[in-house]
């Protein structure tokens, strides 16, 4: 399957055709609000699908729901995502940047979104890269855990429906973006040192409760980047993943911070070896999430 063979001939297309096209090439899809993004179905992109009955049985019932589609390996398609929102937008600039520094090559395709931002897709990775937002430079990574809503949906901007369009195919050879080093590139991470110069001592339990009230302190334009740091201070500290969620969840919440970024967030601090499967396992428990009923074929 191609970009081409996949994008392009969705621009004319009813929302319930474009949807059954997707899933005739492998890629699992779901339905969003229409003219949003929120998810119509219980668990969000856990219940894509690429299974045609089911595809029309949800696009009868909404025949103007957007197309969600999930990222990593269940579609073979990750995306960067440039945020235009702000004053001045940050996204732009950050995605320039990251361009000029060779960490945005590869690219298979660049697609408008309707508030004029810049979805770019890639072909997944062999190596699961998880997605992870950026506040700072407003621009995130959509992998593993994330999810677009793609061509042709639409949502409504000043009384008018805009739609969500195809810009340009690559005329290079694609390859994988590697998101952990565009993350650093982005949001740099501080020299140990200066982490291991803080009075962070004692027990866990007051290291953890001091890199909590740490966090609380961070106003709005740092608090994403203040929770990954924190995320990670916790973590070289040997506080587990459970340990984590429930002493940064809140205190990010009070912040400002919504929860699907909060979660984002901490497990992408937690993405190297430090935490072990067992704390993977006690942060998900009580969650009832399931996986994509069918895994998409890869971009090439």
């Amino acid at each position: 399957m191609s970009a081409a063979q996949l994008l392009t001939p969705v621009a004319g297309m009813m929302l319930a055709d474009a949807a059954q096209h997707y899933a005739s090439q492998g890629v699992p899809v779901f339905p969003c609000v229409p003219g949003e993004k929120r998810p119509l179905v219980a668990h969000g992109f856990y219940d894509a699908t690429a299974d045609p009955v089911q595809v029309t049985a949800w696009w009868q019932r909404w025949p103007d729901a957007n197309i969600g589609i999930p990222t990593g390996p269940t579609s073979g398609l990750e995306v960067v995502d440039v945020d235009v929102k702000g004053d001045p937008p940050r996204g732009p600039e950050s995605w320039q940047r990251a361009a000029h520094a060779g960490l945005l090559d590869g690219w298979i395709a660049h697609v408008v979104t309707p508030s004029g931002g810049l979805h770019i897709y890639y072909p997944v990775a062999e190596t699961e890269q998880r997605s992870w937002a950026s506040g700072t430079a407003q621009l995130d990574f959509r992998g593993t855990a994330g999810y677009i809503v793609a061509p042709p949906s639409r949502t409504h901007l000043g009384g008018e429906a805009a739609a969500y369009q195809l810009l340009e195919l690559s005329p290079n050879p694609a390859r994988p973006v590697d998101a952990g080093a565009l993350r650093e590139f982005l949001d740099p991470r501080p020299p140990r040192a200066s982490w291991q110069s803080r009075p962070f001592h004692g027990t866990l339990e007051e290291r953890t409760q001091r890199i909590a009230a740490w966090l609380s302190g961070r106003g709005e334009s740092e608090r994403n980047q203040g929770l990954y740091w924190a995320s990670c201070r916790l973590a070289e500290n040997g506080a587990s993943l459970s340990d984590a969620f429930e002493a940064l969840a809140p205190v990010a919440e009070d912040i400002g911070l919504p929860p699907r970024e909060i979660e984002r967030t901490i497990r992408s601090a937690y993405r190297g070896p430090t935490p072990s499967a067992a704390d993977h396992g006690q942060a998900r428990q009580g969650q009832a999430r399931r996986e994509p009923a069918s895994r998409g074929r890869v971009l090439a």
